[in-house]
């Protein structure tokens, strides 16, 4: 077990919270009356008003009282479920969210196939390194008007959320920017727009990851990364279920090509930077809103831009290369142990990732046990991020079987990471003694049942005092 890496606090702001609402309750007096007549005004009785309730909503911490469980209660506890053979190769780490102390690990240190835990270090390098608020600004620029008249470019900056929905009609995105918005700027800046192109320049490198499937485009989970899409490149908006579009960045300037009434067909795209005069902006919902919407529906082509973001806050090519050195380069300047780390992308998505455990509860463990990694930063809102057995995201129809599982049920809280035979999940838990634990549980070359055998040792630790 290497030595704790960060100072932790003396509580731990996790697991089950609770929030004390106090309730009013209002009396109503009555006057008395007596024989069908009022009595004098200044007989008449007055009751009191009874006195004003103060309300004071507040989170109180679990107490560090709380018995830990022991190495060897642990490993009793968890030996039936991690030698499950649907599970097939399986590595995880156990830790103390209050001292950081690791209580359980089996191959923590092997590098595997993370799936979609890899968010989770691409979501702690971009609380550690942007502001919560950051927002993606696309715009139009008009380069020359007497070099080149009618010339308008739609100019990406990484915002994927953008989206040709009418006005007043749901998008994707909370919040979502709208082509709408541009045409509208556009026609008010007094240049008549003929001729539409696209500039694609901020990202650089290839489109598609090393270890991406082609056919995960039509699949649904991912889009050829190109700095200016529409909602996600998702060919039907508001589906979950949508295909992804092969030219992202062409459809986003033939919508804005239709918004201004000129011919779709027309639309070109450019690789190099396009400079002129603004004449129209739109940003995208501020960071946390895209972290969150990362987190809970587990979604890859936002990862891979705020991977991008890292990597443009550090000086780093906004490129797969560049997205994994920031986030990796982010954390290990925070103290967290990358080590075995070999990433393709931001994501989680390609099947060349390979990720400890090990690094993966470190970065857990340092958000549930509040520790602040630099003079700026803290992970504590990670905790926030982290979809809800049973209650949200991709976890919400997870752990609510009959067994151990409905234990787990709205008390812990992970990443998932699924891919063909990997399963993992990453996150916390309070157990039954009231101890809050962090956990990391990679599983490759998984048989059919791998999912749910992943969840019944996961649900183990919320079951188990595991003091003996």
């Amino acid at each position: 077990m290497r030595p704790t890496r960060w100072r932790r606090s003396t509580h731990v702001w996790v697991g089950v919270v609770v929030l004390l609402l106090v309730a009013a309750v209002v009396a109503f007096g009555a006057v008395a009356t007596s024989g069908g007549s009022s009595p004098p005004a200044a007989e008449a009785a007055v009751t009191p008003q009874p006195a004003f309730v103060t309300i004071e909503p507040a989170v109180t911490p679990l107490a560090d009282a709380a018995p830990v469980p022991t190495s060897a209660g642990l490993f009793a506890a968890l030996a039936p479920f991690v030698a499950n053979p649907d599970l097939g190769a399986l590595t995880g780490r156990v830790t103390d969210a209050v001292t950081g102390r690791q209580l359980w690990a089996q191959g923590a240190d092997v590098p595997m196939q993370p799936a979609s835990t890899n968010k989770v270090l691409t979501a702690a390098a971009a609380l550690l390194t942007l502001d919560r608020d950051t927002r993606l600004t696309t715009t139009v620029v008009a380069p020359d008007q007497t070099a080149s008249p009618g010339l308008v470019v739609l100019k990406g900056g990484g915002d994927p959320t953008l989206s040709a929905a009418p006005k007043n009609v749901d998008t994707w995105y909370r919040g979502a920017a709208r082509i709408s918005d541009l045409a509208d700027q556009v026609r008010r800046s007094g240049i008549t727009p003929t001729v539409v192109q696209v500039d694609i320049s901020a990202f650089s490198g290839p489109t598609m990851a090393r270890g991406w499937d082609p056919l995960d485009i039509d699949g649904g989970d991912i889009a050829p990364m190109e700095a200016v899409m529409l909602d996600g490149g998702r060919t039907q908006p508001v589906s979950v279920d949508s295909a992804r579009s092969k030219t992202p960045a062409l459809d986003a300037g033939r919508a804005l090509a239709f918004a201004l009434g000129l011919n779709p067909g027309t639309v070109t795209v450019r690789p190099t930077p396009a400079t002129g005069d603004e004449i129209a902006s739109v940003q995208s919902p501020p960071l946390i809103e895209r972290l969150r919407q990362m987190m809970s529906e587990s979604d890859n082509v936002m990862a891979e831009s705020i991977g991008r973001e890292v990597a443009a806050a550090v000086g780093k090519p906004q490129s797969f290369d560049g997205g994994v050195q920031g986030v990796l380069g982010q954390l290990s300047k925070a103290g967290i142990d990358t080590q075995g780390a070999t990433l393709m992308d931001s994501s989680g998505l390609s099947v060349d990732d390979r990720l400890t455990a090990e690094t993966l509860d470190e970065v857990i463990s340092a958000a549930a046990g509040n520790a602040r990694l630099d003079a700026n930063h803290d992970l504590r809102a990670l905790v926030d991020l982290l979809p809800i057995a049973g209650g949200s995201g991709t976890l919400s129809n997870r752990f609510l079987d009959t067994g151990a599982g409905r234990d787990a049920v709205g008390l812990l809280r992970a990443k998932t990471g699924s891919l063909t035979g990997t399963n993992a999940l990453a996150g916390f838990v309070t157990d039954d003694s009231g101890r809050v634990l962090t956990f990391s549980l990679i599983s490759n070359n998984a048989g059919p049942t791998g999912r749910t055998a992943i969840d019944a040792v996961a649900a183990t630790l919320r079951s188990c005092g595991c003091g003996s």
